[in-house]
This record gives structure tokens, C-alpha cells and sequence, in this order.
């Protein structure tokens, strides 16, 4: 009877042994990964704290500083880099090695706060650099320097931690949890940063109303159209709030009128969160739209950096023309780049007299009104002047206040639209009403020739 006792108290010792097994493990193993990934955001925290940003010839600092980038597919990529260093085509190198050119020498800077546009045809390489930025892909030879860091070699662990909190992508085929609220898909990224329930759930409301989706929280993605789930996409991003957001065909899913407005959403966001952004696309009306900077690839290979406007105006060859043909340059260019200098106004301390004779000398039809600071206050005309002389009235007698203005960085074609509706050149002013220059008719009429020749 004891024997079978004992044997009996074996068999449930054991059982209970595997059973606390199979309950501690899981629990521990989740312990030691807090704890592990504790240690690698303190690592990383301190790696980026000893860094300083690279700054450009301006005094800009840099986010991301790209050298000599390269990314060959294939079991010899060592001779398909001498093959290309030679000066053979990503074509000849495949026919000779078999190996695919995915990225050569790629080597550019991306501005702290600025949208930097990765744009070509597909099969361009455009998303393969953007993957190879954060190490999604591995390069097979150059440099990537993010705020300061060499993340070329940077070891696993560490390099999760830059992706978790630094770092945060935005994909064209949104990858919405379909079983989680839009509360909770927002607040995925905290999850996996292991912050608490209630906190992660407070800041996931504030970026869900960020992104304009205020009351959809308890919604599920099933729920929602496409432009809403790309906003559910972009919230999610944000939420972790990282330093760099990447953006891969983000928008191109979307239908015209939807894929407009998330153009303008994303514009919103960035004056107010100035995050350091890489958009992929495609489309070069959107590139044009979006980008401080455009990075136009081909085969691999950059084949112009530069403004929108630089791309338009200047096309380093023919294969940037052809991508800029048929585009409405006035949709792009800006009221700065054709405002000329106010050579005559007139400053409201002055008085109606002299600014009448400064109206006749200058044979115009108006006069822009100035306070001492340079700062608009309106337009004058003769007629008003005259009868303000005549009432021995102050020059604000004669001031036209209601002058419609433009800013600096005021698209052509609004600024046409304008001048459709007035007999004056229109005033630029920036956000303090200082009055900057003016844009002529004839100006706009070059603006729009200038748009009639690209086409």
C-alpha cells in the first residue's frame, strides 16, 4: 500500500512540477525580456545623448546622412560592384553575374524636419533605400548615419530599440490588426514598448484625435473606409512618437479625392509635429506637392536631388524631363520664386502729399502703405489721395485696407486666381505682415508660360 502511495505522490509531484513549469515560464521569459529591453532604451538613449547631428554647409542639422549606399541581390556581389565601378549598367551586371542591382553609391542628406521625397518608376529602388535606411534590408556596402549614429553595424538588440522608439513606418497596405479596436491598433506600438494599459491608451485618444478620427476609437477596421484606415495607420506611427517617420507608397491605395486630402492632412501634421519624414511615391504631383527635397531614382541609381523647383526648372538630364513634362509648373512653383522687390511704397508717416508725388513719379496706378517696420497696412490711389489733400486729411484717410496678401511659399496658381479679380500687383508679405516684394501680372504670366513650356 505504501509503494503504491509513493508512486502515486511521484506521478502527481511531477505533474504539478510541469504543470508550475508551464505556468512560471511564460512569465518569466516575459520578465527577462522587460528587463532585457529596459537595458537596450537605456543603451540606446545613451548612445544617441553622446551623439551630435551632422550639420550641412547652411548650418542645418542632418537626420539621416547617406554615403556610398549599395545593395546588391545575389550570390557574387562583390564582382557586380566592380562591374558597376567600371561603369556597366545594372543590366550588363545582371547578364554578366546574375546579380541584381537593387542600390549603387546612393549618398545623399536628409534636413532635420524636413520631407524628404523618395520617388521612381517601379523596379527604381525606391523602397528598397528606404528599407535599407533602418536595416529592414541589409546594405551590401555604405554608410547610414541617423541624428549623429552609424547604424550600419549597429548589433540586433540595440537596433529593435531605434526601430521601436525612433523610428516609426506608415505602409501602403495600412496592416491593421483586424481583431483590435482603432484604440487599441494605436496603441499597438506602446504595447510592445511595455507601457502600462491606461497610459497607452491616453495617448492612443490623443493621437486618434491628432489625425481627425475622434470618436471611431471603439470602432473596428472593418468599419472604416480606406482613407480612415490610412489615418488609423498614421496615428499609429506617430503615437510612439518618433524622431523619423518613413512612409512607403502611404497614399497610393487611395482614390484621387481621398489620397488629396490625406496629402493635406499629412502637411497639417508635420507644420505642427516637424517630424523628419521619407515619403516613398510614384507620383510625381505628389512628390511635387510634399517634398522640401525630391530624390529621383532610377535604376538604382540617384538621378537628381533638388527642390521642387529646381527639379522643374533645371532637369539634370533627359530622364528628369520626361518625368517633369506635362506637369502645371504654377501647381508647384512658389510666390517667392517670382516676386520682385517693392522699389515704390510709401510709409504712413509720411502723408498723403508725398505720397501722391511718389505715386506720380513712379508712374503706377498704386502705392503699398508701410508702418515703420516694414509692416503692410494697405494701398493707396491717386484719386483717394487727391481727396485727402484736398480735406487736408491724414494718409490714413487714403489707405485701402482691404488688400488681399500672399505668403512667401504661396502656390502660382492661387496667386493667379488673385489676380484675376484685381487691377494690382500682388503684395507678399510674411507672418508678421512684413512686406516682403510683390508679384506683377507680367510675372504671373511668365508663371504660367513657364508651366504651358513643361507641358
Amino acid at each position: 500500500m505504501k509503494s503504491l502511495d509513493d508512486e502515486f505522490h511521484g506521478i502527481m509531484t511531477a505533474g504539478l512540477g510541469s504543470l508550475r513549469s508551464k505556468v512560471t515560464k511564460p512569465f518569466r521569459n516575459a520578465l527577462e525580456s522587460i528587463q532585457a529591453s529596459e537595458g537596450d532604451r537605456a543603451r540606446m538613449e545613451a548612445v544617441f545623448d553622446e551623439a551630435e547631428n551632422p550639420l550641412d554647409e547652411d548650418g542645418d542639422e542632418i537626420a539621416i546622412r547617406v554615403r556610398g549606399l549599395s545593395k546588391i541581390y545575389g550570390k557574387h556581389p562583390g564582382r557586380a560592384m566592380e562591374l558597376l565601378a567600371e561603369g556597366h549598367t545594372k543590366e550588363e551586371v545582371q547578364n554578366l553575374t546574375g546579380n541584381n542591382v537593387g542600390l549603387y553609391d546612393v549618398s545623399f542628406d536628409v534636413k532635420k524636419g524636413e520631407i524628404f521625397v523618395l520617388m521612381g518608376l517601379s523596379g527604381s529602388g525606391k523602397s528598397t533605400l528606404e528599407r535599407c535606411l533602418n536595416r529592414l534590408i541589409e546594405p551590401t556596402e555604405g554608410q547610414i548615419v541617423v541624428e549623429g549614429v552609424d547604424l550600419t553595424h549597429m548589433d540586433d538588440d540595440l537596433l529593435r530599440e531605434v526601430r521601436r522608439r525612433k523610428i516609426s513606418m506608415v505602409f501602403q497596405s495600412f496592416g491593421l490588426l483586424p481583431h483590435r479596436d482603432i484604440k487599441n491598433n494605436v496603441a499597438y506600438g506602446l504595447e510592445l514598448q511595455g507601457i502600462r494599459e491606461e497610459e497607452r491608451l491616453r495617448i492612443a485618444q490623443e493621437t486618434i484625435d491628432l489625425v481627425g478620427l475622434t470618436g471611431y476609437e471603439d470602432s473596428y477596421p472593418e468599419e472604416l473606409s480606406g482613407g480612415m484606415k490610412q489615418r488609423v495607420g498614421l496615428a499609429r506611427a506617430l503615437a510612439t512618437d518618433p524622431d523619423i517617420l518613413f512612409m512607403d507608397e502611404a497614399f497610393s491605395a487611395l482614390d484621387p479625392l481621398i489620397r488629396n486630402e490625406m496629402q493635406d492632412e499629412l502637411q497639417k501634421l508635420h507644420s505642427r509635429l516637424g517630424r523628419t519624414i521619407i515619403f516613398v511615391t510614384h507620383d510625381l504631383d505628389e512628390a511635387l506637392k510634399l517634398g522640401d527635397h525630391i530624390a529621383l531614382i532610377k535604376d538604382g541609381e540617384i538621378a537628381q536631388i533638388g527642390t521642387p523647383e529646381e527639379i522643374l526648372r533645371n532637369p539634370a538630364d533627359d530622364y528628369v524631363s520626361s518625368f517633369v513634362r506635362g506637369v502645371d509648373s504654377t501647381k508647384v512653383l512658389t510666390a517667392e520664386l517670382f516676386m520682385k522687390k517693392v522699389t515704390d511704397k510709401v510709409r504712413i508717416s509720411q502723408g498723403p502729399r508725398t505720397a501722391l508725388k511718389i505715386l506720380r513719379s513712379s508712374r503706377r496706378s498704386s502705392l503699398f502703405v508701410v508702418d515703420h517696420d516694414d509692416r503692410l497696412i494697405g494701398m493707396v490711389k491717386q484719386e483717394r489721395l487727391i481727396r485727402a489733400v484736398n480735406a487736408e486729411g491724414s494718409l490714413m484717410d487714403a489707405v485701402i485696407t482691404d488688400v488681399p496678401t500672399v505668403a512667401a511659399d504661396s502656390l502660382m496658381k492661387d496667386v493667379i486666381q488673385i489676380m484675376v479679380t484685381t487691377d494690382f500687383p500682388i503684395p507678399v508679405v510674411d507672418g508678421n505682415g512684413i512686406l516682403l516684394g510683390i508679384v506683377d501680372p507680367s510675372v504671373a504670366a511668365e508663371a504660367y508660360s513657364e508651366g504651358e513650356a513643361i507641358r
